[in-house]
């Protein structure tokens, strides 16, 4: 047993410096960055936000929106083979290609045989193959084993929060490495084993080790609003993935339910009598993909050697994703006006980050 004592860093310790800059405007700066890969030979063009490959938020509803601002998404695994090739072909000819989308992959034999119905059809080469533990050897094993068979591929795999198995994974065949273990807000990984790390401190190091053989990592979890997402540009992730932020909205998946709760007003109905005024507000259900309620959902029940590590929350409804998507984008045309970045692949060269004891004011609470 031994201690790492240097202090772990999240993004609410940190906050960017600002800078003096020759951008006068946010339209001046150029969100869109062209990505080449290690191993995929692809070119593609957008900004390098993702949303998660989870049954709430990795819906083909949600990617469409996606798309119209150039950003990815990773659809969840719970779509059969047939569904997915459905939307591949109806999406291909809506946007041009599919570019933006990453079909999701677990480890399993039957994970496998559905890939390859996938990709025997060639409309799709973006492959996100996704493990709770990215430290079993399982995880390097099947990458390869993807690799060889699709050469060509994008390949994104995780999760990891250390240098030296980003450059593992990479060095197996993985051109982006998913990196966060616990930072999510319907994860419980932390609570329930005691593992995890915190997702700044996560983010540096494994940009850094990835870079350094040639590939890419993507932040996974743990963006809050969307100065978090421009932390973690700034620290250095190529992408990132937001569950969270993205979920509650029309485009979600999740059951919506209707709450009706008192006003403290009252509505005079007659000289005599009187009722108490109601409002009602609506909820979409937003969940961990390792909770029980998942386990249930989509794999047949809680099995006897695991635990739950997600829960599941209720989040406002919020109506179509777009606003959102243009609030995130619109905070991170800003922050790079802000540093003096005038390209989205600069920030990590225009960053300086304070630490801080915290960010935000909420006297008057929380928006």
């Amino acid at each position: 047993m031994r201690i790492q004592d240097d202090i772990q860093l999240d993004y609410c310790d940190v906050l960017l410096r600002p800078k003096r800059s020759a951008l006068a405007s946010r339209s001046q700066v150029d969100i869109i960055r062209k990505y080449t890969f290690k191993w995929c030979p692809k070119t593609i063009e957008a900004t390098g936000i993702i949303s998660a490959n989870m049954f709430t938020t990795g819906t083909m509803e949600i990617a469409r929106e996606m798309q119209k601002q150039k950003l990815f998404t990773a659809l969840h695994k719970h779509y059969s083979a047939e569904e997915l090739l459905a939307f591949l072909k109806e999406n291909a000819k809506q946007f041009g290609n599919n570019d933006l989308i990453f079909i999701s992959s677990g480890v399993s034999d039957t994970d496998y045989e559905k890939l390859q119905t996938v990709m025997k059809s060639g409309l799709v080469d973006n492959i996100c193959i996704d493990v709770a533990n990215g430290y079993s050897p399982y995880l390097v094993n099947y990458v390869q084993k993807v690799r060889t068979a699709w050469p060509q591929a994008l390949i994104m795999a995780g999760n990891v929060v250390t240098g030296d198995m980003c450059e593992d994974l990479i060095l197996s065949g993985a051109d982006i490495v998913k990196v966060g273990i616990g930072p999510g807000s319907v994860c419980t990984t932390r609570k329930l084993t005691g593992v995890g790390r915190p997702q700044f401190s996560t983010v540096i190091e494994c940009a850094d080790a990835a870079h350094g053989v040639s590939g890419m990592v993507c932040a996974d979890g743990g963006c809050t609003v969307p100065g978090d997402v421009c932390k973690s540009f700034c620290a250095g992730a190529d992408f990132v993935m937001l569950g969270g932020m993205l979920a509650g909205h029309e485009e979600s998946a999740g059951e919506l339910c209707t709450k009706h709760f008192q006003t403290g007003e009252v509505d005079l109905i007659d000289d005599k009598t009187c009722a108490m005024k109601l409002t009602e507000k609506q909820y979409k259900k937003f969940y961990g993909m390792s909770s029980e309620y998942a386990q249930e959902a989509h794999y047949g029940g809680m099995k006897k050697y695991r635990a739950s590590e997600g829960k599941v929350v209720e989040i406002l409804f919020r109506g179509p994703i777009e606003h959102t998507l243009l609030a995130i984008l619109g905070g991170l045309r800003s922050c790079m006006t802000y540093i003096g970045a005038k390209r989205l692949k600069d920030m990590p060269k225009c960053a300086t980050f304070y630490r801080v004891n915290r960010q935000l004011n909420n006297i008057f609470g929380e928006e």
